[in-house]
């Protein structure tokens, strides 16, 4: 099943960026590339706010953001409430985060995975579903900041 994707990175995720762009579009998923376009310096929380805002703003769609490590993104991400965004670093993750967490985001770091492997992980990433049932009390306490009270 296609879905609507939503990619962006910095300079040091350029090039896995446009690798699974061509990947996920020959796949079949509409993608839109919200850049950057080369590898200039640019600052990751721009590329994370603006994806994050178009994940918000379109129900049933995926973000993908792609930096040197994954970290950076994922940490920027997840600052947005609504946003619930994963770096992973292989399969079993990109599975488990989409079962249990119903994440909306994958991160991934251009300097820690190939271009074979994170294809693979964006294709199990975008064709798993949220499994729903116990795990949607859990993502419903993350949305509501019941995981921090409960501390």
């Amino acid at each position: 099943m296609s879905k609507t994707v939503f990619i962006g990175s910095d300079h040091a995720g350029v090039i896995l960026k446009a690798a699974l762009v061509e990947h996920l579009r020959a796949a079949g998923h509409d993608v839109t590339d919200l850049g950057p376009s080369d590898a200039k310096s640019v600052d990751y929380p721009d590329y994370a706010k603006a994806v994050c805002a178009k994940v918000l703003e379109t129900p049933g769609c995926a973000g993908i953001l792609v930096c040197g490590t994954g970290i950076g993104m994922s940490m920027a991400a997840n600052r947005m409430p609504g946003i619930r965004a994963a770096l992973c670093v292989n399969e079993y993750l990109a599975r488990m985060t989409r079962l249990h967490n119903d994440a909306n985001v994958l991160c991934l770091g251009e300097r820690v995975i190939g271009t074979g492997l994170a294809a693979s992980i964006a294709d199990v990433f975008l064709a798993t579903d949220f499994e729903g049932g116990r795990h949607q009390r859990r993502v419903d306490l993350i949305e509501s900041c019941g995981l921090a009270a409960s501390l």
